[in-house]
């Protein structure tokens, strides 16, 4: 077991980070910050590479947009450095749900708890002519 572990570790990227992930990390990396998810942000120590470590699910929608502005260099400083102000209609990142749970159903559809509302009599159907 301990074997299998071991493998999916050092050959799997969508588990956890790989072998090389972890042991560039910890030669070349430099930790720049965490965002409220627990995701962390290193940089390289020359400044050439941006990168995350992921805490559970390696989603690209787990990060925030502070963050991902910083990943993409759109912004030289980090959020942990230098935090974007708040506007006060923002809300709170959520990542992607689709495929879980937490999903947004509609009423009617095929996975939802609900059925298709009857038609209310605004829809004429279509007959040829």
């Amino acid at each position: 077991m301990a074997l299998k572990s071991f493998l999916l570790h050092a050959l799997t990227w969508w588990h956890d980070s790989t072998l090389g992930t972890a042991l560039f990390t910890r030669r070349r990396g430099e930790k720049v910050g965490t965002d409220a998810q627990g995701n962390t942000y290193y940089r390289e120590r020359n400044g050439a590479k941006r990168w995350v470590i992921y805490n559970g699910d390696i989603e690209a929608s787990r990060i925030p947009p502070e963050w991902h502005a910083w990943l993409h260099r759109l912004s030289d400083a980090p959020p942990s450095e230098r935090p974007l102000p708040v506007k006060p209609w923002e809300k709170d990142h959520l990542p992607n749900r689709t495929g879980t749970d937490e999903a947004w159903r509609p009423p009617g559809s095929l996975v939802g708890e609900a059925a298709r509302p009857r038609a209310t009599g605004d829809y004429e159907a279509w007959t040829p002519s």
